[in-house]
C-alpha cells in the first residue's frame, strides 16, 4: 500500500487505534479524537474510516466480550496490523523529516490555544 492511499482522517483514526489498543472501538476512538482535536467527531465517520482501514489491511477487528454497560452487547475492537504499523512509521518519518527542515522563523507565530 502506498502512503498516499491513507487520508488524514484515516491517519488519525489509525493513530487512535494504536493509542487505545486493546480497548480501541468506535465510540472510544471518537471520544479520544474529540479530546485531541477539539472538533466534533461522529461515530459514523469513525466507523467509515475503520472500515476503509480494514479493507486496506491496516487494522483488524474482532468481537470483544459482552458488557453490562452495553446491555449485554459485544463491542467490535480494532488493532493495528503490521502493514498499518509500517504505514504509520513511514508517515512519521516523512513528517519528522519535513519539520526538521523548517528554518527558525520560517513560519508565522500562531496562538495554539485557539
Amino acid at each position: 500500500m502506498r502512503r498516499s492511499d491513507l487520508g488524514e482522517f484515516e491517519e488519525v483514526v489509525l493513530l487512535a487505534v494504536a493509542a487505545l489498543t486493546p480497548k480501541a472501538y468506535s465510540v472510544a476512538i471518537a471520544e479520544d479524537l474529540e479530546k485531541a482535536t477539539g472538533n466534533t467527531i461522529t461515530t459514523g465517520a469513525v466507523h467509515a474510516a475503520l472500515q476503509r482501514l480494514e479493507d486496506k489491511g491496516l487494522v483488524n477487528s474482532y468481537m470483544g466480550e459482552a458488557t453490562a454497560e452495553r446491555g449485554g452487547r459485544r463491542k467490535r475492537l480494532f488493532s493495528v496490523t503490521p502493514a498499518g504499523s509500517r504505514v504509520l512509521h513511514q508517515v512519521r518519518t516523512i513528517r519528522e523529516n519535513l519539520w526538521s527542515r523548517i528554518l527558525p522563523h520560517a513560519l508565522p507565530k500562531v496562538d495554539l490555544a485557539r
